[in-house]
């Protein structure tokens, strides 16, 4: 009968006593039911349940010691989990006996002989780990004490520590020593790895050292089994992380004495190997510095010499020694340790690194012929000038009949599998800007690579193509596309990307930036992609060069291997093409069938058998690669190269797009999307009407799909927007047009009906957007349409998804573009919609301000008097205050100037005249008045006149400031027939106000524009002479020389006059940043005749000449166009390699932030040549003790960095190098700037924070091998405690530092170790104590920071 639960919320020491009793019934059921009752008062009761009672714990811990004993499993296992439960109630005077009995106890009635060292590793657990740097609490220490007393001489045989006990007797035999059998108890060591893995930090050295001994004599015995041995090195790489520095170096000492044994066996040596690899892992800071000792150790064993000897040996006895081939494949495993955890150290031994795993990629002593081999080099060479021939041309046949040879005896496979590893380690941490370009990668590693695609085995052909894809894709030039379902926007950090546009700004061009795209979304690739001409040099070159021999290789894959294979190289061909934009066009005929046959795979419609057998997961999988991969070559190739498979291609992707495993067919419409660009015009050209069946099949099964409610949302999701692209690019009129009218409206029917569900809401929108741009049928779109999607569009933008919002104000923004779709809409409806755009008009969002503002521009336009209204002028009149700029202010400029051309302006200027006026910016209330004036006329109730008068007879000076915004941009607009004269202007130079002369000399630059001839000579003149009319005369000329994009023919008499001018101006210090920027903007203008001399400014004897130009330069990168930068390439990066070389400091500083600028604005220019570069970001990102002064403020002694404003321009720069070209740049070099960052000022310490974010995204493995050492220096960020007497700024400093440490330590934790391939499970031990760490200090904290993230996330 089973007992009755007990009342746990009454939990006493006399109730569990009262348990006891039944721990020893005959029943099995009944003692496993107290015991549970047991764990559970343990667990609920208060902590001094069992501290006050000795006798009834003692008795506790005996009943408990004879239940694990139990002949009933189930009882030992609950019996183990009490074990925590009591260890944390117990009194500390029992700890130390509990432990001597559960480390003694020998169970008789078990054949389970694991049960006492499993109790004591439950033991171990039951106590709060010890973090490094934090007191332990009381618990710990005690339990420590008890350990150190009885645990760590019962696992060594001896006392370590005396503890002040005196005729101590001598433990016994100690848990880890060698048997007389010689065996070793594993679960013993399993107790070691889980006492150094709760206790480590509080270990003293004497014990790390007699534990370290203990295990070392493990590997003396050559009948211990393998597995003891394994899981001894585990203890020692453990160990090793709590060792001090001294006691490390000897234990490493050691192993080099061992090394040099000449007696050493095979396996010793393949242990001690092991060993140095996982330390490697472990501690790689401090690893690092015995590599020059130990590196030559493993390159002997990989040497040309042994490698031949193991040939000669192999053909001589007919068979491979099995003991020499663990040795290797150990050494080729340590060597990619080495390499990805100690990298720079080992970069001496890069050549014989590379042979070695080269040499044994390749080695297969069962083959016959293997020894005839050609030499590296020569194949290399041949491989240079071989096209067609070579070995991969060889009888297909023969491929497989390789792959078909097994041989359990053969261990070489090993081999082979772990130097493409160690190759793999090599391309991820010595690719960028090392390696990979100066062409050692493509020159050394990538034909052997291609050659081992006739590997046999397919484990290792596997290694050998994820190698060289890894290597393509470190080819990139950094182009990173943040795919999301089709639909969403695709964002791209590139560092190719094309400004938003090379042609110099113009009046009111920045309003465009919310303008309609020329080419949309679904009009993405509308001109059939050209065959582009790969590089003339470089990676991109290097892989163009072997493309035909890995194509060759890789096709022959698909036609016959296994699915696993052909997955692999469908990933290589899809990163290839990635990488190249193209890349297959000579080739798409030998991979095209295998390719659909992949595609069939995953649909049960194979025409041929795959070799081997899998899961339909893993067909499902290669499947999905293969839709990947023909999305990749419709976008990146000609639809002419595409064209003849159409009729093949398409039946495979609609019979994947039904399929029912939703991942498979949310590719498959991806496919889909890119195949409807191939098939219709622009693209498809004369064949055009053939493809009209085929987008029809499209057309159904996208259509289907859309409808369909038993499908998943995503799919449908995904299909919707499909729908979106089908009605874009089908719907064209006249000859181009694919679908008919009745499809069409069928198709935009059931946009609508889903623009109405929530869950495809939001891909309605975009799909809405998508085709209304490109829209120019009037027969397929219905007025009642039009106008209830509009509505529609217009009630979402008050919902709170900010995603919706956007798109739905985007895909608004589009439809009244759309001519045909603006003349659908009432008037009414225009003024419904007016007043749900208006609560967007708000400063709060300047992305949907601006937006707004431009459609209301269109409404204005369509419907003047029914959109211009008491409460849009309201609205204008409220943001018109805020502080605009940029594009938005354009946008609102570009309003207000409609409302003044459809003369339905005057109440609205009485508004910003009466209600508005001086309680804004001049500057931009001017503007806004100015623009209504001129565009406007006498509509608006107000002449130029009248401001002319308010200027002179206004009482302040911010009237009379806001008069002369007004006049300048009246001027401005006005051009030639503007009646002000400069003097209107000038005369106010003299001001004695603050304000007024620089809005004097705004205006009259401004006005100048206009009118070049009239304003220009009289500025010039200025110029010449000194004090704030000179200044005031520069800020004029700059505001001119922004507006002079169309009438460069006014300029040009006068530009010598001005260089001269601006030059001579420029050496008064105030004087130097504005006219840096003139210098600039001249030399955009006319670049033949002033860049040169802007060049030798650069080799100016003054350093403040130099200064000046080097910011000219950087005024020339943000505006310029084709013509200058045609002049401008040659010399960009030797200008901007002479500014990073200045001697002065300050300079240095400015020349960062041109290459900033640079990087920002002419990276196709700079990217080249950034090898050169990025070392001179990287010296100034140096601290300089030269540059660190000591200054005496009254009794105290301040320090004074002058260096610090170079460093932190340096790691801003380094911070925009990462992001735009981190192929470039080598990722070992990029850490330890980062690292030493995290150690500098605040300032930097930020920036370290903002590049580990985005390095988590760009290269999340890296990232995860600098796990502890970031650990490191977070810690002693958080630690780090403010004096008492810390002034209000520092406390906030630290708050400050201290969050951005949090928000990036979560997003480490959450990311890196998912993505990250670590290399074993220790090694990021001092990670994973911060992060407890953290978690107990930091709590409050933690959740704040995460609970901030998901918010802004939302």
């Amino acid at each position: 009968m089973a007992p009755t639960a007990a009342g746990y919320a009454n939990a006493t020491s006399a109730a569990i006593g009262a348990l006891l009793p039944k721990l020893s019934d005959a029943d099995a059921d009944i003692r496993y039911m107290s015991l549970n009752d047991l764990d559970s008062m343990l667990r609920s009761g208060p902590p001094t349940i069992l501290l006050n009672d000795y006798h009834t714990c003692a008795r506790t811990v005996e009943c408990l010691l004879r239940t694990l004993d139990d002949k009933n499993g189930e009882v030992q296992n609950q019996a183990i989990k009490c074990v925590g439960s009591v260890t944390q109630k117990a009194p500390p005077e029992l700890l130390a006996p509990m432990i001597e009995k559960l480390s003694t106890l020998k169970t008789t009635n078990s054949v389970d002989n694991s049960i006492p060292a499993t109790a004591l590793r439950t033991f171990l657990a039951a106590f709060s780990r010890p973090i490094i740097g934090v007191q332990p609490s009381k618990a710990t220490q005690e339990a420590y004490a008890a350990l150190s007393k009885v645990l760590v001489p019962r696992l060594v045989g001896y006392v370590v520590i005396p503890h002040g006990i005196k005729n101590q007797g001598s433990p016994p035999k100690g848990m880890l020593e060698v048997r007389d059998d010689n065996t070793v108890d594993h679960d013993a060591i399993d107790v070691l790895i889980e006492l150094v893995r709760c206790f480590g930090p509080m270990l003293q050295d004497a014990e790390k050292k007699a534990l370290q001994k203990s295990t070392m004599t493990i590997f003396d015995h050559e009948r211990t089994s393998m597995v003891a041995k394994k899981k001894a090195v585990a203890a020692i790489s453990l160990l090793a992380l709590y060792m001090s520095d001294a006691l490390l170096s000897s234990f490493i000492s050691s192993i080099i004495e061992s090394f040099t044994n000449p007696h050493l066996t095979p396996a010793q040596h393949r242990l001690l190997i092991t060993m140095m690899g996982s330390l490697a892992r472990t501690v790689p800071q401090r690893f690092g510095r015995y590599v020059k000792t130990l590196a030559p150790f493993i390159l002997d064993i990989l040497s040309e010499q042994e490698y031949q000897t193991a040939l000669e040996d192999t053909a001589e006895n007919g068979v491979a020694d099995f003991e020499a081939e663990e040795v290797r494949e150990a050494a080729l495993l340590a060597l990619e340790a080495f390499l990805l955890s100690c990298s720079n150290d080992m970069r001496p031994y890069t050549d014989e690194a590379i042979g070695a795993a080269l040499r044994f990629v390749a080695y297969d002593p069962n083959v016959a012929g293997n020894e005839d081999d050609e030499d590296m080099a020569g194949m290399q060479a041949d491989r240079d000038e071989e096209v067609e021939a070579g070995p991969i041309e060889e009888d297909e046949e023969g491929f497989e009949e390789e792959g078909a040879m097994s041989d359990e005896d053969d261990a070489s496979w090993k081999v082979r599998r772990c130097a493409a590893k160690a190759l793999y380690a090599i391309i991820s941490t010595r690719s960028n800007g090392d390696l990979l370009d100066n062409g050692t990668l493509y020159q050394k590693i990538a034909p052997v690579l291609i050659d081992r695609f006739q590997e046999r085995e397919e484990n290792v052909r596997l290694e050998v193509l994820s190698t060289l894809t890894a290597l393509v894709r470190k080819s990139s030039d950094n182009t990173i596309t943040l795919f999301t379902f089709a639909g969403e926007t695709e964002f791209e950090l590139t560092s190719n990307v094309e400004a938003r546009s090379r042609k110099r700004r113009r009046l009111g061009s920045d309003a465009t930036l919310f303008e309609s795209p020329i080419h949309s979304l679904s009009m993405s690739g509308s001109k059939s992609p050209s065959a582009s001409r790969p590089p003339s040099s470089g990676p991109r070159a290097d892989l163009a060069r072997l493309s035909s021999n890995i194509i060759r290789g890789v096709s022959k894959m698909l036609k016959q291997s296994t699915l696993a294979t052909k997955q692999s190289g469908i990933v290589l061909l899809r990163e290839m093409v990635m990488v190249q934009r193209g890349g297959l066009s000579e080739h798409f005929t030998k991979i095209a069938n295998p390719l659909i046959d992949a595609i069939n795979s995953c649909t049960g419609t194979s025409s041929s058998q795959s070799i081997g057998s899998a899961a339909s997961a893993t067909g499902g999988r290669l499947g999905i690669e293969a839709l990947q991969l023909v999305s990749a070559i419709c976008d990146n190739h000609s639809s002419a190269i595409i064209a003849p498979y159409a009729s093949s291609l398409v039946p495979a992707v609609t019979a994947a797009v039904r399929d029912k495993y939703f991942k498979v067919s949310g590719e498959a419409i991806v496919a889909v999307e890119s195949l409807v660009k191939v098939l219709t015009p622009p693209r498809s050209g004369s064949r055009g009407q053939a493809n009209r069946n085929l987008v029809g099949e499209l057309y159904d099964v996208v259509l289907d799909r859309a409808v369909t409610v038993d499908a998943d949302v995503e799919v449908r999701q995904r299909a919707i927007h499909a729908l979106g692209v089908l009605l874009a690019r089908g719907c064209e009129s006249g000859n181009g047009r694919m679908l008919s009218e009745t499809q069409g409206r069928k198709a935009t029917m059931v946009l609508l009906d889903r623009l109405k569900n929530e869950t495809t809401r939001l891909s309605a929108v975009r799909a809405i957007d998508v085709f209304l741009p490109s829209f120019q049928d009037a027969t397929m779109i219905q007025g009642n349409w039009t106008q209830d999607v509009a509505l529609e569009l217009g009630a979402q933008l008050r919902k709170a998804n900010r995603g919706l919002r956007g798109a739905s104000l985007t895909a608004l923004r589009d439809l009244v573009g759309n001519a045909i779709t603006l003349d659908h809409l009432h008037e009414t409806k225009l003024e419904e919609l007016t007043g749900m755009l208006l609560p967007l008009v708000s400063p709060n969002d300047l992305n949907f301000l601006g937006m707004s503002l431009v459609i209301l521009s269109r409404l204005v336009r369509r419907s003047p008097s029914r959109v211009v209204n008491p409460s849009l002028n309201g609205t204008l009149c409220e943001i018109v205050v805020a502080p605009l700029a940029g594009a938005v202010l354009e946008a609102l400029l570009v309003l207000l100037k409609v409302i003044g051309e459809q003369k339905v302006g005057q109440q609205l200027m009485q508004g910003l005249l009466q209600n508005v006026g001086v309680n804004g910016d001049p500057a931009i209330v001017g503007k806004a008045i100015g623009t209504l004036l001129v565009s406007g006329g006498p509509s608006v109730g107000v002449k130029l006149d009248d401001f002319v008068t308010e200027l002179r007879s206004a009482p302040d000076d911010k009237r009379r400031c806001l008069a002369l915004s007004v006049l300048g941009e009246a001027g401005l607009r006005l051009g030639s027939s503007s009646p002000l004269k400069p003097d209107v202007f000038t005369k106010y130079f003299s001001s004695k106000s603050q304000s007024l002369p620089r809005a004097a000399a705004t205006a009259l630059g401004r006005a100048g524009a206009g009118n070049i001839n009239s304003y220009l000579p009289v500025i010039l003149s200025s110029t010449s002479q000194s004090g704030s009319s000179q200044y005031l005369s520069l800020h004029a000329i700059k505001e001119i020389l922004q507006f002079t994009g169309q009438s460069r023919a006014d300029i040009s008499p006068y530009t010598s006059q001005m260089w001269e001018k601006l030059l001579a101006a420029s050496q008064v210090e105030d004087n130097r940043a504005v006219g840096a920027e003139c210098i600039g903007r001249l030399t955009v203008i006319e670049p033949k005749t002033f860049l040169p001399s802007l060049r030798g400014l650069l080799r100016h004897a003054t350093p403040s000449v130099r200064g000046m130009a080097i910011q000219a330069v950087r005024f020339t990168l943000s505006d310029s166009d084709e013509g200058f930068d045609e002049m401008l390439q040659p010399v960009l990066v030797p200008m901007l390699t002479a500014m990073l070389n200045d001697e002065d400091l300050e300079n240095r500083r400015l020349a960062l932030g041109a290459l900033n600028s640079a990087m920002h604005n002419k990276s196709d220019m700079i990217l080249p040549s950034l090898a050169d570069l990025v070392p001179l970001v990287m010296k100034e990102s140096q601290l300089k003790a030269e540059l660190v002064r000591e200054v005496q403020m009254g009794p105290f002694k301040h320090k004074v960095d002058d260096g610090l404003e170079v460093r932190k321009s340096a790691y801003e720069t380094l911070y925009t190098l990462m992001e735009g070209a981190y192929a470039r740049i080598s990722p070992a070099d990029l850490f330890e700037r980062i690292l030493a960052g995290l150690e500098d000022e605040h300032e930097i310490k930020v920036l370290c924070n903002l590049m580990l974010t985005k390095l988590v995204v760009l290269d999340a493995e890296e990232t995860g091998r600098h796990l502890d050492s970031i650990a490191e220096r977070y810690r002693s960020i958080l630690a780090f405690k403010p004096k008492d007497n810390a002034v209000k700024q520092e406390v906030e400093k630290l708050q400050e530092a201290n969050k951005g440490v949090l928000k990036v330590t979560l997003l480490l934790q959450e990311i890196v170790p998912g993505k990250a391939s670590l290399g074993g499970q220790v090694q990021s031990e001092k990670w994973k104590g911060y992060w407890e760490w953290t978690g107990k200090e930091f709590k409050g904290q933690l959740a704040s920071v995460e609970q901030e993230a998901k918010s802004q996330a939302t």
